[in-house]
């Protein structure tokens, strides 16, 4: 068998070669070619990703623009400064409906305050202007002109106010001119005052009328009624009318002549300053300096206390009792000297005196203020 010759192993060995070759050639053609389908592939999803991102960012762009520019006012109010701090630019439903909400309650308080005060002031308008027709028509000085006798001797006293000077008084009351008469199941001697109240026409008005109160120094004037009980003035005035303000009234328990050992007077503590309110003034020495006297005024008697004692009480206790022993009434005595704010002077209290205390609220529910005056002068109503 002959060998093959050495010129064709070298053409195989060519063939093999060329054959690889080739192979090579092709697949790194078709890696080539794969590396560019991969990489198209690639690139339309990565485009199609930003696509989609893209188109989402601008519609919230647009939309937020459409926003703005429906309401006309965000957009013109709008501060620049909010675009760059990322601020809201509308309020939620939710927001806007408790801002209304909170918007209405407030006018609502607002509008029901303002309603309230305006009551009130109607209220204590009404209670002044009652008690100044009332002092106009049936306690001024015209109406004491009008009774006062026209005599060639002597007459009654007729000015309350030339007798509330503690050095003249004494000299004042001897040169009048007295006349006897019961009081107090006593007869005595007294004095005569021309009435400057008309109880005749406050009787028409309200049978319940017992007196009327002058305090000079606070400019306190006014009718002192009596009910069965002391609730029934505590918010009627004189005419029965129904207001806070009330009307000044003597202790139910009280006799209506002024004759118990401690007679007592309420009167509210008004604001304004009207019934009770200017008793607050005697915590100072300069309102008793000015005059130290206050006067009932009734249809028979006229009753002229001096003041000797202003504080502030408790609700309850001595102040408030209004028949005592001798011995307890001594220490009720006592007890108004001690705890006086002011200096009363030298006035003479004894357990044959008889006191009348006028008592107002402060404030504070615990307390009261208190003026007490003894009985200094009985004079027969002209």
């Amino acid at each position: 068998m002959a060998r093959r010759s050495d010129s064709y192993r070298d053409d195989q060995w060519d063939d093999q070669w060329d054959d690889r070759r080739d192979n090579r050639r092709d697949d790194r053609r078709n890696d080539y070619r794969d590396d560019r389908r991969y990489t198209r592939r690639d690139d339309r999803r990565n485009d199609y990703r930003d696509d989609r991102r893209y188109t989402r960012r601008d519609d919230r762009r647009y939309t937020r623009r459409d926003d703005r520019w429906d309401d006309e006012d965000d957009l013109w109010n709008e501060d620049p400064r909010d675009r760059r701090t990322g601020a809201p630019k509308k309020k939620s439903a939710a927001g806007t409906f408790l801002l209304t909400l909170l918007l209405v309650i407030a006018v609502g308080v607002f509008a029901f305050s303002g309603y309230k005060l305006f009551g009130f002031y109607m209220a204590y308008k009404a209670g002044s202007d009652e008690y100044s027709e009332l002092n106009k028509d049936f306690a001024s000085e015209e109406k004491t002109s009008e009774k006062t006798p026209q005599t060639d001797g002597p007459s009654a006293l007729t000015d309350v106010t030339q007798l509330e000077n503690p050095d003249t008084l004494p000299k004042l009351i001897e040169n009048a001119v007295h006349e006897t008469a019961t009081e107090n199941q006593e007869t005595k001697s007294l004095p005569t005052l021309v009435n400057p109240v008309d109880f005749t026409q406050l009787q028409a008005i309200n049978p319940d009328v017992i007196g009327w109160i002058r305090v000079g120094a606070v400019n306190v004037s006014y009718p002192v009624a009596r009910a069965e009980d002391n609730d029934y003035y505590l918010h009627r005035t004189f005419r029965k009318v129904d207001n806070f303000a009330g009307c000044i009234f003597e202790n139910c328990d009280n006799s209506p002549y002024f004759t118990d050992q401690n007679t007592i007077i309420y009167g509210h503590n008004m604001k304004n300053g009207t019934m009770f309110g200017q008793l607050r003034k005697f915590a100072e020495q300069e309102t008793l300096d000015k005059n130290p006297y206050f006067w009932i005024f009734t249809p028979n008697f006229i009753y002229q206390y001096r003041i000797f004692s202003s504080s502030i009480v408790g609700t309850t206790g001595d102040p408030y009792s209004i028949r005592f022993t001798v011995e307890d009434y001594q220490k009720f005595i006592n007890d108004a000297f001690a705890r006086s704010e002011i200096n009363c002077g030298n006035v003479s209290v004894t357990p044959s005196d008889r006191v009348v205390t006028l008592s107002t609220c402060t404030g504070d529910s615990s307390t009261r203020r208190i003026v007490q005056g003894v009985l200094e002068q009985i004079y027969i109503a002209k």
